[in-house]
């Protein structure tokens, strides 16, 4: 019953929560030491696993005739994923610290924590699609409240494009209860399905917008610039790591025969975001902007290394997950903050800041050089598993993919050069960059993450392997 409530403890409590903290600074501490306890239980659900297939956490909420029965069961994939959600809930928190409006800010992410361990615990469809829903509504108004300008017009898109996605999903589901007579995502490879086509198309499209790949990313620029820094951190490394990590068991590795007729279509759309996004982040002159485009780009990074079906590329295309989330932290983060202290979002406006933030602005520097795939990065293990992959399974042709890294090249340097180094500008002159130590504290760990797992990739990929290994285990492709 613990489990179950990792889930339902967050969705029940987020509205008390709210109400005892209207009036002291208590929320902020509260959740914090409740996402403490959630990397607490997903290490401990890791040291619990057995060596191949699922570990039975209990089945509540049964209605047979329906097959809805909340079944939780977690893997190492899944739980992989739970460790990467709480670790970013607790440097979400800090970077938070000094928020407006703190009680309800912090309830909406103890809301969004418990809607998100649901749809890694859960292995049925139908509950599984009830929380991915539900992570909706609290990104809603975290964008929508705690925005900039336009925050009602990208909170808006972003509910409105997402949950359009999302009825695909839906209907997917559907047809695969109706052709297999189970929501059980974990019988359904066995399977003998009468329309597989559609039902991959469907899903693919579904996940497609959530990653976002090409050229269904629309959404994410807006609500990347609208939202509030730390809510773009979850944005970029949960709720989008929550598509990819739908496509990889929902599309890849459920239904693999579908997969291996149409990868050339992930393939083709990864190019697409890998290099579209990297030439929209080297055009724009709007540093938040910049680093969503560059988000989309790794993205891409992750699509191609999934389309190769393979055990390498999927263990890559993880890693690379893991390290986007890392890399681009830190980056929406100080973006943010330059914006608070300087009051635009301009580049030409900013300039010189390392004269005035010298510690703030190292670490963005190391975090954009991380993007652009600098060695004993995060960001160059991932990029070189991910080429090796893509050349392993389609030839030396789409080795040029490096490209994106030469444009990364460009975009990052010329922010660095614009935003960082040169000449202070008026606006910087002007502007205090005091930044309160909890959340530097916040940055200076995503830096050492980076590094650390960029020099000791091993560390990472000895658990990302693992997680893989029940599905290839002679190696090869699905």
């Amino acid at each position: 019953m613990s489990y179950l409530l990792l889930i339902f403890a967050p969705l029940l409590l987020s509205g008390l929560l709210y109400l005892l903290t209207r009036k002291n600074d208590l929320a902020k501490y509260l959740v914090l030491i409740y996402f403490g306890y959630l990397l607490f239980e997903s290490l401990r659900l890791y040291m619990q696993l057995p060596q191949e297939g699922y570990l039975q956490l209990g089945s509540f909420f049964d209605v047979p005739a329906f097959d809805f029965v909340l079944t939780l069961q977690v893997d190492r994939l899944s739980v992989i994923m739970l460790t990467l959600t709480a670790l970013l809930l607790i440097l979400v928190t800090l970077s938070s610290w000094s928020m407006q409006k703190a009680p309800a800010y912090f309830s909406l992410l103890l809301f969004f924590s418990g809607a998100i361990f649901g749809v890694f615990m859960s292995t049925n469809l139908l509950w599984f699609f009830i929380f991915w829903e539900l992570t909706l509504i609290p990104m809603y108004f975290l964008i929508g409240i705690w925005g900039a300008e336009g925050r009602v017009y990208a909170a808006v898109k972003f509910f409105l494009y997402t949950h359009v996605a999302s009825m695909l999903i839906l209907l997917a589901f559907f047809l695969l209860y109706k052709q297999s007579g189970s929501f059980d995502m974990t019988l359904i490879k066995e399977s003998v399905l009468l329309t597989p086509a559609l039902i991959w198309w469907l899903l693919f499209l579904g996940f497609a917008v959530k990653m976002p790949i090409f050229p269904f990313h629309t959404w994410l620029p807006d609500a990347h610039v609208q939202a509030p820094a730390p809510i773009s951190v979850l944005l970029a490394g949960v709720l989008l790591k929550m598509g990819a990590y739908a496509m990889i068991r929902l599309v890849i590795l459920m239904l693999p025969q579908e997969s291996h007729k149409y990868a050339f279509v992930l393939l083709i759309l990864g190019l697409f975001s890998l290099i579209y996004a990297a030439f929209m982040a080297l055009q724009t002159k709007h540093l938040k902007k910049m680093v969503a485009y560059s988000s989309i780009s790794h993205m891409g990074l992750v699509a191609i290394a999934m389309a190769t079906l393979s055990y390498n590329g999927l263990s890559a295309a993880l890693f690379e997950m893991i390290g986007h989330a890392f890399i681009i932290a830190p980056l929406f983060l100080i973006a943010g903050f330059f914006h608070h202290k300087t009051g635009s979002w301009m580049m030409q406006d900013m300039g010189g800041i390392m004269q005035k933030a010298p510690y703030i602005s190292a670490i963005f520097v190391f975090a954009g050089l991380g993007a652009l795939g600098l060695p004993s990065t995060m960001g160059f293990v991932g990029e070189l598993t991910v080429l090796l992959s893509a050349v392993e399974s389609f030839g030396p042709w789409v080795a040029f993919i490096v490209i994106s890294s030469i444009l990364a090249s460009g975009y990052i340097i010329w922010t660095l050069r614009r935003v960082i180094y040169g000449e202070m500008s008026r606006v910087t002159k002007e502007s205090d960059f005091s930044m309160e130590t909890v959340e530097f504290v916040a940055l200076v760990i995503f830096a050492l993450l980076i590094l650390i797992f960029g020099v000791y990739p091993d560390a990472l990929f000895s658990v990302i392997n693992q997680a893989f290994s029940a599905y290839f285990p002679t190696g090869g492709a699905v």
